[in-house]
């Protein structure tokens, strides 16, 4: 850093960000060891049903920093065979993790010939990693509670609404 650039500007601010991102890679992940990652470090969530496939994010001393689970739609209208969604996410809070996971398991899922994805966030999450990556705002959902009588289950999420994010190949 110059004496000419402040800490606070725009300038400083992305060029830092980008030295710090430059040191995460993506690497396959087991799903046993996803999960005790998500176990250990997730706020508010378990760990997720289903597993397509997973993403961690590492950092040069190949310590796991993130991790980023993608899985079949929770949603029977949208399980087509060419959607994914992104079950969970969870970082250790490494600076850009989160949008450097998004990112990663589009690419990833994009790659073996998947269209488009979705995900979800809680309201109260700004979702700048995802526009960052290339999601856009799709709508909200209710949030309601998967049990119902013909299936009963015990509900270990929080139930409110939730903000419903999507991205798609380009034409």
């Amino acid at each position: 850093m110059t004496h000419e650039q402040k800490p606070e500007s725009a300038e400083f601010r992305t060029r830092e960000a980008q030295r710090r991102t430059r040191g995460l890679s993506a690497r396959p992940i087991r799903q046993s060891v996803a999960f005790e990652f998500i176990d250990a470090l997730h706020r508010h969530h378990d760990r997720p049903t289903g597993w397509l496939f997973g993403i961690s994010a590492v950092d040069m001393t190949d310590a796991i920093c993130g991790v980023c689970v993608v899985g079949r739609p929770s949603s029977r209208k949208k399980d087509d065979g060419l959607t994914v969604e992104i079950t969970r996410l969870c970082t250790d809070g490494t600076f850009n993790a989160c949008s450097f996971l998004y990112g990663a398991a589009w690419r990833a899922a994009r790659a073996i010939g998947y269209r488009r994805g979705f995900t979800f966030t809680d309201p109260e999450e700004s979702g700048a990693s995802l526009r960052a990556s290339g999601w856009v705002q799709d709508g909200e959902t209710p949030g309601r509670s998967w049990s119902v009588p013909s299936r009963e289950r015990s509900d270990k999420h929080p139930l409110g609404r939730k903000i419903r994010w999507r991205i798609e190949v380009q034409p």
